[in-house]
């Protein structure tokens, strides 16, 4: 999942966010010294690889924030989406996201989706720097510490066989979702359940003291 952060705002915050983008390009590649130029190549190739670079998502995110002030984007969900939500929060079970996207990315995105705002369906975000990289399983472990909830009670909804893999090293349980028509096919492999809409995902809250099921989307 991919959004914007907030609209450009003043001349000196704009100066900033810039300042910190360089910063942020040459700590990610390493070289204290590359110019702007040689950022702007970084950010070009990392685009063009499909690279989960927390700079170029920053970047992307601002840019995105332009156009959701604007109302000339709107993040994509499918139809069954907010009603999957609410059921799952009707039923007790925390919604969460992890995405690549920055964390104001994934509040755009639902904020400003083409159903309508369904940040209040939600209990919150993680993105690559609170959480690390998604085909990590120690990145799992780190959600479910930072949330307080025993690994084994949360289910996670990818698309991505790797991340699903690194979720059930991690303890968790994994759903995949492959939507019809999608042209990696209708299952991800390694033997994950696979479902082609939320509709299809009936959770329920764990009966047991100081423990529920969470949910968190890829």
């Amino acid at each position: 999942m991919h959004a914007g952060a907030s609209p450009a705002g003043s001349a000196s915050s704009r100066t900033g966010r810039h300042s910190a983008l360089l910063r942020d390009v040459r700590a990610f590649t390493g070289d204290p010294g590359l110019d702007e130029a040689g950022i702007a190549g970084a950010l070009a190739a990392w685009s063009d690889a499909d690279v989960k670079a927390p700079p170029l998502k920053g970047v992307q995110a601002l840019i995105w924030a332009e156009g959701y002030a604007d109302g000339s984007l709107q993040g994509h969900v499918y139809p069954e989406v907010p009603e999957s939500l609410d059921r799952w929060r009707r039923a007790g079970i925390a919604r969460y996201i992890y995405s690549s996207g920055t964390r104001a990315a994934q509040h755009n995105w639902f904020a400003h989706s083409n159903l309508g705002d369904l940040t209040t369906l939600l209990d919150g975000h993680f993105d690559l720097d609170d959480a690390g990289g998604k085909r990590d399983p120690e990145s799992y472990g780190t959600i479910a510490h930072t949330i307080s909830v025993a690994p084994e009670t949360i289910v996670f909804l990818s698309d991505v066989r790797e991340e699903l893999d690194a979720a059930v090293l991690a303890g968790w349980r994994a759903v995949a979702v492959r939507r019809p028509g999608d042209p990696r096919g209708a299952t991800v492999g390694g033997g994950h359940p696979t479902v082609c809409s939320l509709d299809a995902v009936h959770l329920r809250a764990v009966d047991r003291p100081n423990d529920s099921t969470t949910t968190v989307a890829s």
